[in-house]
């Protein structure tokens, strides 16, 4: 599997690269020498793949939507991600990484988390394979997404609320990474998405192109045609997006719709989280990017509704393919977001995550073909989100 899209400095155009603390060094060269071989070796991927298949349940359904698809007048299906093991995309990521993680003898592993479905998928892997782990864990998010803090620890997960900052994503992944740099020996650090420095994005994109294998497959036994027309999906840091995108990244009849939270709005930069709309290339957490930032260039508070996209950047591979026109990039509100969740819940029956109802709403926004193929990840669901459902919609 390849990637043309990234050269061999780990830059997607002017994008990505590795801007690390020297004591990470080491590690972040080790990682990079060593990922693709092992994630290549026939034995790591056999093992990989029963697991993939056993125990987290995949292949996922693609779903043909026939309300949504009648209400839209085109033909939708639905990546049924939500139907994940632990509920989400993010355990196909934290199990590929843990097993890595083993293989180079690491036997402490550290992640961020922010809606809370990485810390559950990484606590999950760590409870399945007796590995400790640490979850950082914002303090405004562990109030809104407590039912994964619980989760987490009933895992065996020590979660380590974060309170600088806004208490969000960006503030977890600081500590993560500051803890990381403390413990460079034994301590793996699972990043939750295509963010971060190289090799990351690119590996964890290889993790989650299982997404896209499958579509491939599930398209060509449903409609006798491989490739849809248009693939949409969110994005926070971008990962279930690149897993949807992969296997057609160098497939230009694929039309790549990206959906980011606008928060209140663009004319609100102070609480949105639209960073390719808003931001400017910048430095986050190791790689160079697009970043949200205030008049002084330091990184801006993102917000968003929705726990896991209120991100003050975006993958390097994602502000590469938005700035080169491979991906169209739609900013969704947080009432957009609502309104869409709440009429994929009363069409189809599927309660989605408020992040993966951000591109729900992308098909208010565009007009398509009667005879299109649209394929819409729906990243997660919404079991974590029903107290702000309930809250919003005055349930």
């Amino acid at each position: 599997m390849k990637n043309n899209f990234l050269d061999e400095n780990g830059y997607y155009g002017r994008f990505g690269g590795a801007y690390v603390p020297e004591i990470l060094q080491k590690n972040i060269s080790e990682l990079k020498g060593q990922y693709l071989k092992i994630m290549n070796d026939p034995k790591f991927k056999a093992e990989l793949n029963r697991l993939l298949h056993h125990y987290v349940g995949r292949p996922t359904p693609l779903y043909y939507a026939s309300r949504l698809s009648e209400l839209y007048g085109t033909h939708i299906y639905l990546k049924r991600e939500d139907l994940c093991h632990t509920g989400a995309h993010k355990l196909n990521n934290a199990l590929g990484q843990l097993m890595l993680a083993k293989r180079m003898g690491k036997t402490r592993i550290v992640a961020e988390t922010g809606a809370g479905q990485h810390g559950v998928g990484t606590a999950t892997v760590c409870a399945l394979m007796n590995m400790e782990c640490v979850i950082y864990m914002g303090a405004t998010d562990v109030k809104r997404q407590y039912l994964n803090v619980q989760r987490m620890r009933m895992l065996g997960a020590k979660v380590i609320p974060v309170t600088t900052g806004n208490g969000t994503l960006k503030d977890a992944t600081n500590e993560a990474m500051r803890d990381w740099c403390c413990n460079p020996i034994d301590t793996y650090y699972i990043i939750g998405s295509v963010v971060g420095p190289d090799p990351y994005p690119d590996m964890v994109a290889r993790f989650q192109s299982v997404i896209s294998e499958e579509i491939t497959k599930q398209l060509k036994k449903q409609t006798g045609r491989e490739a849809p027309d248009y693939l949409i999906a969110c994005v926070g840091g971008g990962s279930n997006a690149a897993g949807t995108f992969f296997k057609y990244l160098e497939n230009e009849k694929v039309k790549l719709y990206v959906a980011e939270a606008a928060g209140f709005g663009l004319d609100y930069p102070l609480q949105s989280a639209a960073t390719i709309h808003l931001g400017r290339e910048g430095v986050l957490h190791g790689s160079k990017t697009m970043v949200m930032m205030d008049g002084d260039g330091q990184i801006a508070e993102a917000f968003s509704i929705s726990a896991g996209l209120d991100y003050p950047g975006i993958g390097p591979l994602h502000a590469y393919l938005a700035e080169t026109g491979r991906s169209k990039v739609f900013a969704i509100t947080d009432s957009e977001a609502m309104s869409a969740a709440l009429t994929l819940t009363q069409k189809e029956g599927i309660i989605p995550a408020i992040e993966s109802a951000h591109a729900l709403a992308v098909l208010d926004k565009c007009r398509f073909k009667s005879s299109d193929v649209v394929v819409i990840t729906v990243s997660g669901r919404g079991d974590k989100d029903m107290n702000t459902f309930a809250e919003y919609f005055h349930l």
